[in-house]
This record gives structure tokens, sequence and C-alpha cells, in this order.
């Protein structure tokens, strides 16, 4: 609408260029649609893991992560779940072991309560986390064979977490959190599990991580690649061991997609030979066999 001081608007001269003038104003001011498909889902997925928003980019990631046949953003997005999926596990089963402890050194009874709670939601949060991974990596293996080399296309994001978590302390401690710390200390955690992850699957530390993802790209060894997923994998079966859910059969199928990766990788190693990665496969496989036999 119009002010009505300008009364100008009314002139037929006037008002047809005034109007086109408007128009292109206004189709510049509003925000325009994104190209649709694979592009547009995996651009967005690394513009949101950027941003910290690791929900998000797993949405998006899972068009291109999941197409049949595959395109050319499958390995890429499928890779970035392995990020994501591994990181966020890792801090949440970090959060409800620490909220654990908490709950058994506090001497107020509203703490235990609201600890064992916490514990309990994160436990849960985590557990689909490692489940979603367990997924990814069956699709990953489907092929029956790991590539020779896979492609980490990421930028790395633009907050990192901190290296430690004193409000963990705190409260491992039987100091009481209160819910803007309790947040605060779980979005650390987090971050942390992403900067972890990325370090872990590029190999090194964070700052080289930091590093290789800020020039592009990087290409990972295939080996090396299944070995951090095989890892994982058995990480996020402990969700349901003993200690924590207590789901045999979840932890049974996470086990088999940790021993599927770990015999692909050790035929990725025949024909490119390293004794040090196959000595570390096999590690795996005696923890998978170990992990099984503690049900």
């Amino acid at each position: 609408m119009f002010p009505p001081q300008m009364p100008f608007i009314r002139s037929g001269r006037v008002l047809g260029p005034l109007l086109t003038v408007l128009a292109l104003v206004l189709s510049c001011s509003l925000p325009q649609p994104g190209p649709p498909g694979v592009t547009y889902e995996f651009d967005s997925a690394k513009d949101m893991f950027k941003r910290g928003q690791f929900d998000r980019a797993l949405e998006f990631c899972d068009g291109p992560a999941t197409a049949s046949p595959p395109n050319a953003f499958t390995e890429r997005a499928q890779v970035l779940q392995v990020v994501i999926y591994s990181g966020q596990m890792k801090a949440y089963l970090e959060l409800a072991d620490s909220y654990q402890k908490g709950a058994d050194a506090t001497k107020n009874p509203r703490f235990t309560r609201a600890y064992t709670n916490l514990r309990q939601d994160n436990l849960q949060a985590g557990s689909r986390l490692a489940l979603g991974l367990g997924e990814v990596a069956h699709r990953i293996t489907e092929a029956g064979a790991i590539p020779k080399e896979v492609t980490l296309d990421a930028p790395y994001p633009t907050t990192e977490g901190p290296t430690t978590l004193p409000l963990l302390a705190q409260m491992e401690e039987g100091g009481w959190l209160e819910p803007a710390e309790q947040e605060a200390v779980a979005r650390d955690a987090r971050l942390r599990g992403i900067d972890d992850a990325l370090a872990g699957i590029i190999g090194g530390d964070r700052s080289k991580a930091r590093a290789e993802l800020t020039a592009g790209p990087v290409k990972l060894d295939g080996a090396s690649f299944a070995l951090y997923l095989g890892r994982q994998l058995l990480a996020g079966a402990s969700y349901f061991d003993r200690k924590h859910l207590r789901d045999s059969t979840k932890l049974r199928t996470l086990c088999g997609e940790a021993d599927e990766v770990a015999k692909l990788a050790l035929a990725a190693l025949k024909e490119n030979p390293n004794k040090d990665k196959e000595k570390a496969v096999k590690k795996l496989q005696d923890d998978i066999k170990t992990a099984l036999k503690r049900l």
C-alpha cells in the first residue's frame, strides 16, 4: 500500500514506470527459492553443518544419501552423515554417563531424580543416532566393497566446541546444573563431538581437520574410512549394553554391521597392504567379539 501523501501515483504516465521499478526492487529484496534436486539438498546440508545445525544437516543429507541409483552426491552425503552421527552419538553418551555420575554423587534426592531423567533422555537421543549410523553403514556396505577412496566434503563448523567441559565435572561431583547450564553443556558437548569426529576421520587433531577442510574437500583412504566407521559402530553398540539400555538385539545388529565393515576393510587391504591398518582392523574384530560375549 502506497502512503496517502503520494497523490502523483494516480498519474498514468508516472504509475507505470513506478510500478516497474517497484517490482524490480521487490524481486531483488524477497528471498529467492533455491534450485531443486540433490545439488540444492547437499549444499544445504553443508550450510547447516557449518552453522552447527547438525539435525538439519542430517535431514538435507537424507535425499542424496539414500538415492537409488546413487548420484554424484550420494557418497559425500553418506560420509558427512557418518561424521554427524558419530560425533553427536559420542556427545550424548558422554552426557548420559556424566549425569549417572552426578546422580550417584549428589546427596539431594531432587537432583538424583533430575539427573536420572536427563541420563535417560540422552541415552534415548544418542541411541537413535547410533541406529542411524548403522543404517548408513548398511547402505555403504551393500555394494560388497569399500571404495578405494571416499570424499569428505564439508566446511569446518563456524563455532568450535571447547576442549573441556567444566560444567560436567562440577555435576559429576554432585553439584546442581541449572536448566540454562544443562542446555549450554549439551550444546558444547555436541560441538566438541563434531570436532572430535572430524579429527578422527581425517586422522589428526582439530587443527589439522580445520586446515584441510578449509582448503576444500578431503580425500580419505577407503580402508581408513572403513576402520573409523567400524570403530564408531562398536561405540554405538555400547548404548545397548548392560550398563545402558540393555537391548541385546540392537547391540548384535550394530556389532554385525561393524564386523561387516571390518571384513570389507580387510578385503580392501589385500589390494593395498598396510600392516598397521590390518592390525587395527583385527583389533576391531576382537573388540566386537568381546562386546558380544558380554551380552
